[in-house]
């Protein structure tokens, strides 16, 4: 008997669609662009003007560091003075574009609102509520000079620190130009941390100023972020103003207020002159700090080797022309923002969008929606994005015309093969290639990643760009085929970190210390056969979970805070949705008994200490958890008893029964 299609099983619908994709991958392993699209690339074009004649000839040529990146960098940028060295190589200490005088935002806006692209739409804003607002290069170029006077009022000068603890609105590329623009440095945090976290950033880097709003918009609820910020700055003695943007339609006037140090941006911005001058800077002068995982690091980044770094591989991966309606739909307040929502994309002069809320409110086709109303034409998102939307279905995607697209991309952990097909296939209609990238915060730019020209592998970031180098070793630091080992990369890129702030000795030991004069990513990867690289994922204590990095032991540090807390273990658990699921061991201190209450009160102690993003998914309570004999905890023991894989060798444990405990809460 036929079972006619509305009457399958989910089961049985699933088996057809592993078949599709079985027989996709099968039958065409390696998707390759049309020769009509790869003559009008940017990256073709160029190859043709230095007459390189393929993929493989550009990669060996861009192996002369000094001649590609002095030659792309005059292409992207213009200085105030001309470099008189491209590169300064002093393992692990670089210097890009030597001598050169330069500020990243001359490119990004000074520059633009002298040609035509002055009235050129920068961003097109919509709000969750479906407010929406359009800012020109001109508007832009204003607001930032306003904002930059009203810092300067402040005493705000270069090589002060600032944090700004915004949402996702105009304000926050705005905020980050106007610290650019006098040679100040920003210090970005999520506005989804919480005021802990956001307290910690704020101390690390000292900052002088902090600019919030008085709350936002997310899936139909106000977050009051502004009263976030002050409990954050309670303990935050550098800390001397305040700048707070409106953003709420109404409640305003109950936002907490301190009238010494609070200050509304409409107030102090409004008298303000619509010029200022932009601060002539060193091209080695550091642009921002950027905490990442774990206890703030302070990531640094320099003005001209991140501004080529940014605007060149966004011009070649993406191949962003001046037409392109550009959606990159992270959050600026993790680096994806900063390189390829704000630096990148201005310098370029295109036009992007920028979206508050969440993917699927108020339904799962907000996104869709937005990409056919706006023509947008190259979208870049995360695997648990995609995996969210296969979730609800393509039928919300069949409501939308999304023809406008030419090219897609991914980014934030490794895209599962089914992830991509669904991605190419409803998205994408099986036209448009996917720019599946890896890079880090650390890294400031795409690093691995495939261009419009490249054969693609489902699952896959291809090769190192031209200009990059990377490669797998073992243990030994000998290079490896076919086999997982440590991702590293050989030799310096403009875009990469200088160091971190004020800690000197813990960038070489974290990034270098590993393989001599060779930096360690901390991502575990392989390469197949054709040089093709495979993330595997993290090699440390990193999660990724839903698109965020969340260190592990920064949650288990929120977990053993708790007064009831002894000691916890934190790992990720595969989640079809997430990348990630948040999995904790607890160890509770004497007399302390466990339970559903304390196991709820732990997820929101985490949830104040850190950010909802860090709640642990799941809390299982254990009397001890495996650790070696200086203390260690072994996540890599946990992990693999709750993946039922081997645990290899524990010889190095003090504690070899814990593995037993673990092996009973699972």
């Amino acid at each position: 008997m036929r079972i006619k299609e509305n009457m399958k099983t989910k089961t049985e619908k699933d088996v057809e669609k592993t078949k599709d994709l079985k027989v996709l991958l099968d039958e065409k392993r390696v998707f390759k662009p049309s020769e009509e699209f790869t003559e009008q690339t940017n990256v073709k074009k160029w190859m043709d003007k230095h007459g390189i004649k393929s993929y493989d000839e550009l990669l060996e040529k861009a192996k002369d560091l000094e001649w590609f990146w002095g030659t792309v960098a005059n292409e992207v940028v213009e200085w105030f003075e001309p470099y008189n060295k491209v590169l300064d190589w002093n393992p692990p200490w670089v210097k890009w574009y030597i001598g050169a005088k330069y500020n990243i935002v001359h490119d990004a806006l000074d520059k633009h609102v002298k040609t035509w692209r002055k009235n050129k739409v920068a961003y097109i804003f919509e709000g969750e509520p479906g407010d929406v607002r359009k800012l020109t290069y001109w508007d832009l170029y204003v607001e930032v000079n306003k904002l930059a006077n009203a810092l300067k009022s402040f005493g705000v000068c270069k090589g002060d620190r600032v944090g700004i603890y915004l949402p996702m609105i105009p304000e926050l590329p705005i905020a980050m130009l106007a610290c650019a623009k006098i040679g100040a440095i920003h210090s970005v945090v999520f506005s989804g941390f919480s005021a802990t976290a956001f307290r910690e950033r704020l101390n690390d880097c000292e900052a002088k100023v902090a600019i919030t709003c008085d709350g936002f918009y997310r899936r139909g609820k106000v977050i009051p972020l502004k009263s976030m910020a002050d409990d954050a700055l309670r303990e935050a003695p550098t800390v001397k103003h305040m700048i707070v943007y409106k953003r709420m339609t109404a409640g305003s006037e109950l936002v907490p207020w301190n009238e010494e140090r609070d200050h509304w941006w409409h107030e102090i911005t409004k008298d303000q002159p619509r010029t200022c001058e932009t601060e002539i800077l060193d091209a080695n002068d550091i642009l921002y700090t950027s905490g990442t995982t774990g206890k703030p690091k302070g990531v640094i980044h320099a003005h001209g080797g991140y501004a080529v770094g940014t605007a060149h591989t966004l011009r070649w991966v993406f191949d962003l022309k001046p037409e392109d309606i550009w959606w990159c739909a992270a959050d600026i307040g993790w680096v994806t923002g900063h390189s390829y929502i704000v630096y990148g994309p201005l310098i370029l002069g295109v036009t992007s969008i920028i979206y508050e809320g969440a993917p699927d409110y108020p339904n799962p086709e907000r996104w869709w929606s937005i990409i056919e109303r706006y023509g947008v034409t190259v979208f870049y998102t995360s695997p648990t994005s995609i995996r969210l939307a296969m979730r609800f279905g393509e039928e919300w995607v069949k409501k939308h015309d999304l023809s406008s697209l030419r090219l897609l991309g991914s980014v934030g952990e490794p895209i599962n093969p089914e992830a991509w097909i669904w991605y190419y296939t409803h998205i994408g209609g099986k036209r448009c290639q996917i720019m599946d990238t890896w890079w880090q915060t650390e890294s400031g730019t795409f690093c691995i990643s495939p261009l419009p020209i490249t054969p693609l592998k489902p699952g896959s970031a291809t090769k190192p760009l031209p200009g990059f180098t990377a490669d797998v070793y073992d243990e030994d630091g000998n290079p490896i085929q076919n086999r997982g080992g440590n991702l590293v990369q050989p030799t310096p890129w403009p875009g990469m970190l200088r160091g971190l702030y004020k800690a000197p000795e813990r960038f070489k030991e974290i990034y270098w210390s590993k393989y001599p004069n060779i930096y360690l990513a901390g991502d575990v990867a392989r390469k197949d056969d054709d040089n093709y690289f495979w993330i595997q994922g993290r090699a440390d204590g990193v999660l990724n979970t839903a698109g965020h990095r969340i260190g592990n032991s920064e949650v288990e540090s929120a977990l053993v805070s708790h007064e009831k807390v002894a000691e916890a273990a934190v790992i990720g658990e595969p989640h079809e949705v997430k990348g990630e699921s948040i999995l904790a061991f607890v160890v509770l201190k004497k007399g302390v008994e466990p339970n559903d209450e304390l196991r709820s009160e732990l997820r929101e102690h985490v949830g104040k200490e850190i950010g909802k993003i860090a709640r642990p998914d799941k809390i299982k309570f254990v009397t001890d958890v495996p650790k070696t004999r200086s203390g260690k905890i072994m996540r890599r023991v946990i992990r693999a008893k709750v993946l039922g894989l081997p645990v290899g060798d524990i010889a190095t444990l003090s504690n070899p029964e814990a593995v037993e405990e673990i092996d009973k809460a699972i």
